[in-house]
């Protein structure tokens, strides 16, 4: 037998404690978990097919169904962020020569159209700025007969909040799905998806839920799930294929089998974050992100700061994107706020890199003191930092 001698050390690293500076997440996601959320994910972990962890994945189910406004059945989270949830729309309802229109206004519809080439689907990308009226969606669907159509309600990089009224009953006329990003909108905007006729929504834990990142809510219509069941081909994807998942999450009426090893005190906190928000209440959620938004943009422009989206109506409320003022590097002012504030904000993401800034009220941070901390602190950096005099 072959005697072999250990080639690495214990880290050096790993024999200090750990550390977690105290910071307030003013960016666009991942937010401030409460201290509700964080006990949570705090308890003794159980085996993921044990009958209270299946109790408490049938009550995220619940909790889904409550915070997007639906009915479906089929409504599940994933192990995963909300990457995952999109990789899993798409991986189960598109095949081969499928055709998809992405309406692409930022990052998320960049990231779709790219999940789409990578499994032979045929995307159509339309991306007249801004958001798609129902003319010009009308337009596109009547050209290309897609499948599918996605479209971001919240545009976490850019700012832009996109209509739903109308959508999907539209889509419906052309015989094609609807679906819906809601990572950075969930619960700061509404959305009914059972009656603005979505056919696939999904979100993320780790905005406005205030849940640790690394799993995603999603739900189907009816249309969806027999698209899904009646498939020609597998999913490419095992880990994300829905009717192995819809199965272990108790979604169909068959005894539930081992799938994969959920994250299970993730599942802890995703429940306690759902459970804060259903005793707030969604409208209660609503209004306290508005109204801290609107403040926040009063702010902003107290400052002599431009907000990137001229249009009130079609202003995300749980992300303002600012443009970055004349002179200065965004860099600068994310670090000093970081470096002197201990807050987050953040730089422009795909197309806005380099344009704006983006401030998050996200959750337990869409409050007034949130945006004092942040204005006051805004003001010093733009005192504070270098500014060219081109």
């Amino acid at each position: 037998m072959a005697s072999h001698s250990l080639l690495v050390a214990p880290p050096a690293a790993l024999s200090k404690p750990l550390f977690i500076p105290s910071r307030l997440l003013l960016g666009p996601g991942p937010s401030n978990l409460t201290p509700r959320v964080m006990a949570a994910g705090g308890l003794q972990v159980l085996g993921h097919m044990h009958q209270e962890v299946y109790q408490i994945m049938d009550e995220i189910k619940q909790g889904i169904q409550y915070v997007f406004q639906t009915r479906n059945p089929l409504s599940l989270a994933i192990s995963g962020s909300g990457h995952c949830a999109l990789e899993a729309a798409l991986f189960n309802l598109l095949e081969p020569g499928d055709s998809f229109l992405v309406g692409v206004s930022g990052i998320w519809g960049q990231r779709a159209q790219d999940i789409a080439e990578r499994i032979g689907a045929r995307p159509m990308v339309k991306a007249p700025g801004g958001h798609f009226t129902l003319p010009e969606v009308e337009e596109a669907l009547a050209r290309h007969k897609p499948v599918l159509l996605f479209l971001a309600h919240g545009e976490s990089s850019t700012g832009v909040l996109q209509p739903l009224d109308g959508y999907g009953e539209l889509c419906h006329r052309h015989q094609c799905l609807l679906l819906v990003d809601s990572v950075a909108s969930l619960g700061g905007a509404p959305v009914y998806m059972d009656q603005q006729g979505i056919d696939v929504l999904y979100s993320g834990s780790q905005k406005v839920l205030n849940a640790p990142p690394g799993t995603s809510l999603i739900s189907f219509s009816n249309k969806a799930k027999n698209k899904i069941y009646a498939r020609k081909t597998k999913p490419v994807s095992f880990y994300l294929d829905i009717q192995w998942l819809a199965n272990f999450w108790g979604c169909d009426d068959k005894p539930r089998t081992y799938h994969h090893t959920t994250p299970v005190t993730s599942l802890y906190s995703l429940r306690e974050s759902l459970a804060h928000l259903a005793e707030q209440g969604l409208e209660n959620s609503w209004r306290q992100h508005r109204e801290a938004s609107e403040y926040l943009h009063a702010c902003l422009q107290g400052l002599g700061l431009q907000l990137f989206v001229k249009d009130p109506a079609l202003r995300l409320p749980t992300i303002t994107s600012v443009v970055v003022p004349t002179g200065y590097d965004w860099r600068d002012i994310v670090k000093y706020i970081m470096d002197h504030h201990d807050i987050e904000i953040a730089g422009g993401l795909g197309p806005s890199a380099g344009k704006v800034l983006r401030i998050g009220l996200l959750g337990g941070n869409a409050t007034r003191e949130s945006v004092d901390r942040v204005t006051r602190a805004l003001r010093e950096a733009l005192q504070r930092c270098p500014r060219s005099k081109l």
